[in-house]
């Protein structure tokens, strides 16, 4: 028997949604989950269903809830619902709640030619200044001119004031409510290329610059706040309140803790997002970061600089798929542990070019330092330790741009079960790094801010003591080869490549 009051939580992701109810400890006691499909086109386009995207949402929630309800957990005992989300991906739909054309996804690469048309027009710098973004395909404001320009059912709605925009949290929402609720949180709207981060609400001169004044927009509120109610079509007796919706980054990084400045949280995944509390202002980065809004709960806004790496396991994975240097990933600690440094090899991994803080996108990637000396255990010590180095290289430029001292790094993700990457990257960082060990934890930051309207979690203080107790990797005193070694990597990034390597 399941006693107490418990909070559900949906994350939305690209593949599928996971569905966790909590409890008032911020413990799991039941799960659910459905994959989800997505359309890859010619041309860079990537889309999904937006039915198929509300349906996944229910199916995921019914096998929840059928979980929790084994267990002897009692429905009425869920009070409340949180919702985290794929960010960038949208959906259009009609007045009476049709969708215009297929959600797109935030992969997608449509609008590439619109941002340098964007670029062209000297608009990038009124972006920057006014959303904290680039005018880059990955927000979802540039899909939508693209859409506006080339789409006719779309361009036709837009100019008749019959097109309503919204994150796959709105779209939600909507559904999930009948058309009751038209809403966002701060984060969401964060990411759109419409919002203005100093007025917290849209920015009319963007839109009317983007050619999209017909569009609607929904209202915006804070990330924990009261969105409406909804029995999942039917699945739950009677309504709950839906009381939290963030982007699925930026609850990863409520989840973890980075309730306050110096924070941060980097995903440890095929790439990386790496996410810096940076306080109550926001801050423009010089170095390549974006400005976001990390978190929003009642009059509190905290603001934070995210960095993207594109490649960090990626690596390893091509390093075993295309080389056969390994068969399993977990050789690669014992086959890095080998060798007492990488012998001078480094690899940069610019397979897509270099992210945040270089931004050079042509750049190939590169295995430079090799010599008659070097062996394949050189050569995946030096593609283990490009991942720490990179996290570091977003870490400086982060407390460059703000002033703003790391405190500590949180850690999720996949590649945390490697004990060499996360020991190098607390002494590189000379700070603590924290490892949850828990797959859903975007789920859980949902949890948190849902619950801290419920009142489920009292405040920030308790929900402090729940994300404390987790084992920290300190640095280690005598790091000085790692320093020498991350100097080199410096050298590695700036240098001309000299063994050039392309898809």
């Amino acid at each position: 028997m399941l006693n107490g009051s418990f909070v559900l939580a949906i994350d939305q992701g690209t593949s599928s949604t996971k569905t966790v109810i909590f409890n008032e400890k911020g413990k799991v006691v039941a799960r659910g989950s459905e994959p989800l499909h997505t359309t890859y086109l010619d041309g860079g386009l990537v889309e999904q269903d937006p039915q198929e995207i509300y349906e996944n949402v229910l199916a995921s929630v019914a096998k929840c809830v059928a979980d929790f309800t084994a267990k002897g957990g009692r429905i009425e005992d869920i009070r409340s619902c949180g919702i985290s989300n794929q960010r960038e991906t949208f959906v259009l739909w009609d007045r009476v709640g049709k969708p215009l054309h297929q959600a797109v996804v935030w992969q997608c690469k449509r609008s590439t030619a619109v941002c340098e048309q964007l670029r062209a027009a000297g608009l990038e710098e009124m972006i920057r200044q006014k959303t904290g973004l680039l005018a880059d395909p990955y927000f979802s404001g540039s899909k939508v001119i693209w859409l506006n320009l080339y789409n006719e059912v779309v361009k036709t709605a837009i100019a008749q004031g019959n097109a309503f925009f919204g994150t796959v949290d709105t779209w939600l929402l909507y559904r999930l409510t009948d058309g009751a609720a038209y809403l966002t949180d701060h984060t969401n709207a964060s990411r759109t290329l419409f919002f203005n981060l100093e007025t917290l609400s849209w920015d009319e001169e963007l839109i009317l610059s983007f050619g999209l004044d017909g569009l609607h927009l929904p209202d915006i509120q804070p990330s924990s706040s009261h969105f409406g109610a909804t029995d999942f079509g039917g699945l739950l007796p009677g309504a709950v309140p839906v009381t939290a919706m963030i982007g699925d980054s930026h609850a990863a990084a409520f989840g973890e803790g980075c309730f306050g400045p110096g924070i941060a949280k980097a995903t440890l995944g095929t790439g990386s997002s790496i996410l810096m509390n940076i306080g109550p202002e926001p801050k423009p980065s010089q170095q390549g970061m974006v400005t976001t809004i990390g978190w929003s709960a009642g009059d509190r806004v905290e603001y934070a600089l995210e960095g993207v790496i594109v490649t960090c396991g990626a690596t390893i994975e091509w390093l075993k798929t295309n080389f056969g240097l390994f068969n399993d990933v977990r050789e690669t600690e014992p086959m890095a542990r080998s060798v007492s440094d990488s012998g001078g090899v480094y690899l940069v991994p610019a397979f897509s070019g270099l992210g945040a803080p270089h931004w050079d996108m042509n750049r190939k990637a590169s295995i430079t330092g090799l010599t008659f000396n070097s062996t394949k255990n050189h050569i995946v010590r030096a593609a283990l330790e490009s991942i720490p180095f990179q996290i570091k290289d977003v870490i400086v430029a982060m407390e460059s741009d703000t002033g703003i001292a790391l405190q500590e790094l949180k850690i999720d993700g996949g590649l945390t079960s490697n004990s060499f990457v996360v020991q190098m990257l607390a002494d590189l960082l000379e700070k603590p790094v924290v490892n949850l060990g828990f797959p859903e934890v975007s789920a859980l930051g949902a949890a948190y801010l849902s619950g801290l309207c419920s009142g489920v979690y009292p405040d920030i203080d308790y929900l402090q003591k729940l994300s404390a107790g987790h084992s920290s990797i300190l640095p280690n005193a005598a790091n000085e080869a790692v320093k020498a070694s991350y100097r080199g990597w410096q050298e590695a990034v700036g240098a001309a490549p000299q063994v050039y390597i392309t898809h």
